[in-house]
């Protein structure tokens, strides 16, 4: 092979080169422009939680040591998709009481559900907490709290969700529900049992 017939084949070679380079850059810029206009047009949007009532069975402080909490109480949560073209999948989702960042109840799970469009999901679990240790400080700031006549419980939600856009469905997406609850005491406050509480309290979610 002579001199010119291996620099023309090197050139042939480096623009074969070229050529794959700019497509897969056009194939990823076209990937990624269709994922922009599918957001665009599709406009995703969170789940909508909201803590309807709570309705407290026991709540009863024990002291002194062991500092302890007996909860039994039954909520009832609606979840709402906003989405007009997107469905959601809710999996695995569990939720607890907590006060203080201190879990006070242990996990109730909740049913694996598909959300349709602008669909609407009512739960009613049953939240219990036998007896559970709490930290001094917990204990203290509890009783401050129902002397006040007021104590704030945050009834949380950890799981997973799954858009579905037609026949596509995602991957699986963490999801965080936070909902705080005021609870209020009167009478024997020591004591609170089989009262309802109407709460209409808007829940903060994270995905």
């Amino acid at each position: 092979m002579s001199t010119k017939d291996c620099g023309h084949h090197h050139a042939s070679h480096r623009r074969l080169i070229r050529l794959v380079l700019v497509g897969v850059a056009a194939f990823i810029l076209v990937v990624l422009f269709l994922v922009f206009l599918i957001w665009v047009i599709l406009r995703p949007a969170k789940p909508r939680f909201t803590l309807q009532d709570a309705t407290l069975f026991t709540f009863n402080l024990s002291s002194p040591i062991p500092n302890t909490l007996s909860l039994t109480m039954q909520v009832t949560l609606s979840a709402h998709n906003p989405n007009s073209r997107i469905g959601v999948y809710y999996h695995a989702l569990h939720l607890h009481a907590s006060y203080r960042s201190q879990q006070i109840s242990l996990p109730t799970a909740l049913p694996d559900t598909y959300q349709g469009h602008h669909d609407f999901t009512v739960w009613s679990p049953f939240l219990y907490g036998n007896t559970v240790p709490v930290a001094p400080f917990v204990l203290a700031s509890l009783q401050q709290d129902q002397n006040a006549g007021t104590v704030m419980v945050n009834v949380k939600i950890n799981g997973r969700v799954k858009w579905k856009v037609g026949t596509w469905v995602s991957g699986r997406y963490h999801i965080y529900v936070n909902c705080p609850a005021y609870i209020s005491f009167a009478g024997d406050r020591s004591n609170a049992e089989g009262v309802k509480f109407h709460l209409l309290q808007s829940c903060s979610v994270d995905v």
